[in-house]
């Protein structure tokens, strides 16, 4: 039996917007104000525009528009010289933070076609799109909803579909834009200019020097001279842009357990069919939850809009499930709850959820109880609460590896996973080791030993004077000496006085120390 090696390839897009700096530049020039006063408004004839910016006291290009490029300017050309050879210009200023932010926001809208992107600086992206293409109707079907949607936000891009992230890079900015399989792709490669490489120019400029001017002369060529002459990870930086070596990319988000996908050819703004579109969804993520043996803790809808914008609005759940129903009823009350609200705009053309956070999920049977709340129901309360409150409105205790009782436990979301640390058990019939109400601080009270070291006979606590009938103790507990080395060793007594009531208090610290040893009440007993 053979394996195809070919078929477990994986396949990246690379999209390169050239234009990114003057085509946002040119979009916005009417609105943006350029160095505090009112944006210049376009002339009548359209001039070539580039962007300046400041380098070491002089203005030089930044970025150019095709119309400048093809004059031949290009980035990093003084303000002076450009103006020598193309005398009538439009020059702006360079906003690479504007760029960035565009470019984020183009990430996400782009994030629709695979969960597997991430930013390939500079004004690029790169897409892993291994097993999404048959949702487009192939490769071919992808990459020209990619282009028909760069196209519409008003962006022009080069994008090439490889083997490998690098190899997909250098050919969407140094050769043809296209699709290539293996081996047309390693021909196209090896035509490439070693300027695909990135390297600095002087070592581009030795490159040449040597005769060696195509990625396929390197080739060609003994590696371990290379290496000698250019650095040891110049060979690995070849054999990635040749395909021969798959350096996978990290994605701008980390990819969910499980992801399904509704694209629309129609857009849709109804909030019942937004709605019916959610629970479809929902059945079948809890299809291949049950097929894992799992459910869902945490839940995120992300809204495409047709105009770029993506929304996305999560849920989380106190235990795992993969019940439908009961997450609908969680969105519709988390929709319903927030502050900015659910635009459609002109419609949502893709809808996808994601199962962020998975946990075991053993199969239970019901019991003969009938109407008996379980902690299932327990559970579906508090994410009902968290969904219209927010989830830092419905907090729990949850236990913390301590001796020291004031931080032997903490307050946390009530929808969070289980802590480290696990609650003490303890036998049912047993009196309870520590009160339900606790002081924080502990509260000083004054007291009356038989004996230095013994339980209190007595002892006076704001202002009313109890008399200790019955005591259990001491229960010493040190000091955490790496968090604190002056911290005391407490003893702790459980007592009861005359009216029945039942206290929890302690001594800080040992006789014969300096100071000498206080007596404080830290809880109460119901």
């Amino acid at each position: 039996m053979t394996t195809d090696r070919s078929a477990r390839r994986r396949r990246y897009l690379a999209i390169w917007f050239p234009w990114l700096p003057t085509e946002r530049r040119l979009r916005q020039a009417q609105a943006q104000p350029q160095d505090g006063s009112p944006e210049t408004p376009l002339p009548p004839v359209a001039l070539p525009i580039v962007l300046v910016e400041k380098v070491k006291g002089a203005l030089r290009l930044a970025a150019v528009d095709p119309a400048a490029a093809k004059a031949g300017l290009s980035p990093g050309l003084t303000l002076a010289d450009a103006r020598a050879r193309v005398p009538a210009l439009r020059t702006l200023p360079h906003r690479p933070d504007a760029d960035a932010a565009l470019l984020a926001r183009v990430l996400e809208d782009f994030d629709r076609f695979t969960p597997m992107i991430a930013l390939d600086r500079p004004h690029g992206l790169v897409l892993d799109i291994t097993g999404c293409a048959h949702l487009f109707g192939g490769e071919a079907g992808l990459v020209e909803a990619v282009e028909s949607r760069a196209k519409r936000i008003g962006l022009q891009i080069h994008a090439a579909l490889a083997d490998t992230p690098q190899a997909a890079r250098a050919l969407a900015r140094f050769g043809p834009a296209r699709i290539f399989t293996a081996p047309a792709a390693r021909d196209s490669l090896r035509r490439l200019p070693v300027a695909a490489l990135e390297m600095s120019q002087p070592e581009e400029s030795a490159l040449r020097r040597a005769g060696l001017k195509r990625l396929g002369d390197l080739d060609d060529r003994p590696r371990a001279p290379l290496a000698a002459r250019f650095g040891a990870g110049f060979p690995a930086r070849l054999a990635r842009i040749l395909g021969d070596e798959d350096i996978r990319i990290t994605p701008h988000r980390a990819a969910a357990p499980i992801v399904v996908d509704r694209v629309f050819f129609e857009p849709i703004s109804n909030p019942d069919y937004v709605e019916q579109v959610l629970a479809d969804l929902l059945d079948e993520a809890s299809d291949r939850l049950d097929q894992l043996g799992h459910g869902g803790r945490a839940f995120a809808v992300d809204f495409y809009r047709v105009d770029g914008e993506v929304r996305r609005v999560a849920v989380r759940t106190g235990r795992p499930t993969r019940d439908p129903p009961s997450l609908v009823r969680l969105f519709r009350e988390r929709l319903g709850a927030l502050a900015n609200p659910l635009d459609p705009g002109f419609g949502f053309d893709q809808m996808r959820l994601s199962v962020l956070v998975t946990e075991v999920l053993a199969p239970t049977q019901r019991g003969l109880e009938g109407d008996r709340p379980t902690d299932e129901d327990f559970s579906r309360l508090i994410d009902r609460l968290t969904a219209r409150l927010g989830p830092q409105a419905v907090l729990r205790f949850e236990a913390v590896g301590s001796h020291i009782p004031e931080r032997a436990g903490r307050l946390v979301s009530a929808s969070a996973g289980a802590g480290q640390a696990p609650w003490p058990e303890r036998t049912p019939e047993a009196p309870p080791l520590r009160p339900l109400q606790m002081f924080h601080p502990p509260q000083p009270v004054e007291t009356l030993a038989e004996v230095p070291d013994g339980s209190p006979l007595r002892f006076r606590w704001r202002r009313v004077l109890h008399q200790v009938v019955r005591a259990e103790g001491p229960e010493r507990i040190a000091g955490e000496w790496w968090r604190a080395p002056d911290q005391k060793t407490r003893d702790y007594y459980r007592v009861e006085d005359s009216e029945g009531r039942r206290f929890w208090l302690f001594r800080q610290g040992l006789y014969g120390e300096a100071p000498e040893p206080r007596w404080f009440i830290h809880g109460l007993f119901p």
